[in-house]
């Protein structure tokens, strides 16, 4: 078994079907001009995009950035010029 993995390559940078293929038959087909990762630096780099998996579910379920953001200068938490231009921009376009 090959330790060529999809996850583990776009983990090191690579682009399916730019740089690279995996398929059940044949195994990887490489197709990048930069030079193919050992089967080790693949099954490391998969092992790390595995840790992170917790990073990419939470991800679709927080709030838009911009609420965040919104959240925090209303709750006075932001240093104060940072406040002073985020209430410029307010003061300039004020909401109906």
């Amino acid at each position: 078994m090959t330790n060529y993995t999809y996850e583990g390559l776009f983990q090191l940078g690579f682009k399916w079907e730019i740089d690279f293929c995996i398929y059940e038959d044949y195994g990887l087909v490489w197709k990048s001009d930069q030079p193919q990762p050992t089967e080790e630096e693949c099954a490391a780099a998969k092992a790390e995009y595995d840790a992170t998996q917790y990073q990419r579910d939470r991800a679709p379920e927080y709030p838009p950035i911009g609420d965040q953001l919104d959240a925090l200068f209303h709750a006075g938490v932001f240093p104060a010029d940072m406040a002073a231009k985020l209430q410029a921009v307010k003061d300039k376009y004020p909401s109906a």
